[in-house]
């Protein structure tokens, strides 16, 4: 099926249609991965302003949204609060078992799990979950074993794609919008 970034398969339209809860990773994803470090320890990184909006958007149309990162950075937290993300597990090297214990708070199967990474750490959620998507720019191993990739590359709209592709496959995009879609 044809979406608003490309063609689209099938399965994956209804693999979406199920989606309850969108996790994310960070660096790579909400990131282009690059980490900019000042000279007296500071840290910044870049957030693209589409995909803060498609975030809210999911939320509001009744998707849950959460994050599981690696490392720690009040960046990274402030950031999610500014986009109403009330799932913000940071630190996490392991992801995999962070994540079962949230869809276990949450009460939400791992087959209603969409989650987007980049990189081998991100490997084992892609695999549990219901919908393993990868960026467009994501690791080889990541890109072989996700079930979709993203037409767009970490950092530069990749989540507001992925935000998009399931409000669109759940029939509220145009109320995010306010578009016909």
């Amino acid at each position: 099926m044809n979406t608003l970034y490309g063609n689209v398969k099938t399965n994956i339209l209804a693999k979406a249609q199920q989606i309850k809860l969108l996790v994310c990773d960070v660096d790579g994803v909400f990131s282009d991965g690059r980490i900019y470090l000042g000279n007296n320890g500071e840290e910044l990184k870049a957030f693209h302003t589409k995909d803060g909006f498609g975030i809210k958007a999911l939320g509001a149309s009744g998707v849950v949204v959460a994050i599981i990162t690696g490392r720690k950075s009040a960046i990274v937290a402030n950031r999610m609060k500014a986009l109403n993300v009330a799932h913000i597990i940071q630190g996490q090297e392991d992801k995999l078992p962070a994540l079962k214990t949230l869809t276990e708070q949450l009460n939400i199967d791992l087959s209603d799990v969409a989650y987007l990474g980049d990189d081998i750490p991100d490997l084992p959620c892609i695999e549990a979950v219901g919908l393993g998507i990868s960026v467009a720019d994501g690791h080889p191993l990541v890109l072989r074993n996700a079930d979709h990739t993203t037409f767009t590359r970490g950092g530069f709209g990749a989540v507001r794609e992925v935000c998009d592709l399931l409000m669109q496959s759940q029939g509220s995009l145009a109320n995010a919008s306010g578009a016909s879609i």
